[in-house]
């Protein structure tokens, strides 16, 4: 056989090696192809159409590589492009609980089984920057936003979505350390339509700060939103600091944060109510405040909120306190027959601990100003699949306070409470919890709450029963 069939027979090989070998051996091709330059088995021209050949190989597979789609699972289906540059995930959350209560207040809820939560979201991001969320929850709109992140230090978040106030309440129901959340979160502003700026300005410290309608979830417009007078918004602002991140300590948690949110114009004229956390009695009930017109123009609501919490591996202490203050605008009377212009002012605040038993660590799932974050058993409980671990096991207790006494002062007493027998003719209540929760695999849950409440009834009002007992159940899943 001569030399230049020799070469073609070798070049022929040659080729199919480079372009069929195994992603492992790409990086030695050229190392070979010119090793046989070298060596007078090809010549440079034979030498540079194979490199030819295989360069344009390798930019048709880098291509194909991005623009292909894969899926896993990842706490939810996720759909992701080669490149990484574009993600989207479909998730949900199922919550089914149970409840049973004493029959020491009257017209408190029978027992019953509830379907708690059933959300669907799809959520994601293009190009490693727009993100956006879409959640219902049982046909109801709950989410529905996108955010910008050009910068960490200042993102841009536009739609319906929580406003920045309260740890307990910014953070995922999939994840709280009860049943329900505290008399707190009952008064702060939580979902509503609008625009934020937000972001980590540097290591251990969050801030965000936005303008909102003011009128509350999937409410874009009011019964007045032809009058000025009804013009009002919503500016809410939250800061927090964790000087365990300041100071680089991985396994604790040292959280400060505080909020504003100032709500001029109230149009939400309303009544609103408060409830046991055990989801039993309305404590407090209010009437109406007058309609808005040319000499009413509603009421401001201010709302003043501190939070703070200190976590060190499997323990955790937790506190927020808010203030709710109402004050009447221009010839107005916030409840029939007080003053005109009397300010009227409700506050609540809980303290909180718990122990994760089985030593999970709380700092693995504090991240961004909250404990939103998924926690993961060491050992699940996976029998099917031949795990046998304990799961994970958390224990807690948490007292809160709610004061709404201000609201039962004067010839206005009997116009404030507009509840049946017992129910909503309170205005104080004090709450225990006790909590057992058990994840045998980080996305299920079930949990189990003991609450009982003490309730003090409005003057002028006789109570003949003022204690409710509460045993709440839920069993939890999502992805």
């Amino acid at each position: 056989m001569n030399g230049n069939k020799l070469r073609g027979v070798i070049a022929a090989v040659a080729g199919v090696m480079m372009f069929n070998a195994m992603p492992a051996m790409a990086d030695s091709t050229d190392d070979i192809l010119n090793a046989l330059i070298a060596k007078g088995v090809l010549t440079e021209e034979e030498g540079a159409l194979l490199q030819k050949g295989r360069t344009g190989e390798k930019e048709a597979a880098a291509k194909k590589k991005e623009s292909s789609i894969s899926t896993s699972f990842k706490d939810g289906i996720v759909f992701e492009s080669g490149d990484k540059q574009h993600k989207m995930s479909i998730n949900g959350r199922a919550q089914l609980d149970f409840r049973s209560f004493s029959n020491e207040v009257t017209s408190n809820q029978a027992e019953t089984f509830d379907i708690r939560r059933a959300y669907l979201s799809a959520k994601g991001s293009f190009y490693d920057t727009y993100d956006f969320e879409l959640t219902e929850n049982s046909g109801d709109l709950l989410y529905a936003y996108f955010n910008v992140r050009w910068w960490e230090q200042a993102q841009f978040k536009l739609g319906q979505f929580k406003q920045p106030f309260s740890m307990e309440e910014l953070g995922s129901s999939r994840f709280l350390n009860f049943t329900e959340r505290s008399f707190v979160t009952q008064l702060v502003p939580a979902v509503d339509r609008g625009a934020q700026i937000h972001g980590t300005p540097f290591k251990g410290v969050t801030y965000a700060l936005g303008v909102f309608n003011g009128v509350g979830i999937n409410r874009g417009q009011n019964a007045n939103d032809t009058s000025i007078d009804a013009d009002g918004k919503s500016v809410t602002g939250r800061a927090t600091v964790n000087i365990a991140e300041l100071m680089d300590q991985k396994d604790a948690v040292y959280h400060l944060g505080a909020a504003y949110s100032d709500t001029s114009d109230n149009h939400d004229v309303n009544a609103f109510a408060i409830r046991t956390e055990g989801r039993g009695s309305n404590i407090f009930q209010s009437t109406a405040p007058g309609a808005v017109g040319a000499t009413n123009k509603g009421y401001d609501l201010k709302r003043t909120g501190l939070e703070g919490a200190v976590a060190y591996g499997p323990v955790k202490f937790q506190t927020e306190w808010i203030k709710a203050e109402f004050e009447p605008d221009g010839n107005n009377r916030l409840v029939a027959g007080a003053p005109v212009g009397q300010e009227k002012d409700i506050t609540a605040w809980y303290a909180a601990v718990n122990w994760m038993i089985t030593g999970e660590s709380y700092a693995d799932v504090y991240k961004g100003g909250l404990f939103g974050g998924r926690m993961k058993p060491k050992n699940n409980f996976d029998p099917k699949a031949g795990k046998w671990g304990a799961g994970a096991w958390e224990i807690g207790a948490r007292y809160s306070k709610l004061d709404a006494s201000d609201f039962s002062l004067g010839a206005e007493t009997a116009d404030v409470f507009n509840g049946t027998n017992e129910n909503g003719k309170f205005n104080e209540a004090d709450a225990w919890t006790l909590g057992l929760k058990w994840i045998p695999s980080p996305n299920v849950r079930f949990l189990a709450n003991y609450v009982t409440t003490d309730m003090d009834c409005v003057k002028g009002f006789v109570c003949t029963e003022d204690k409710e007992k509460a045993v709440n159940l839920r069993a939890q899943i999502d992805f």
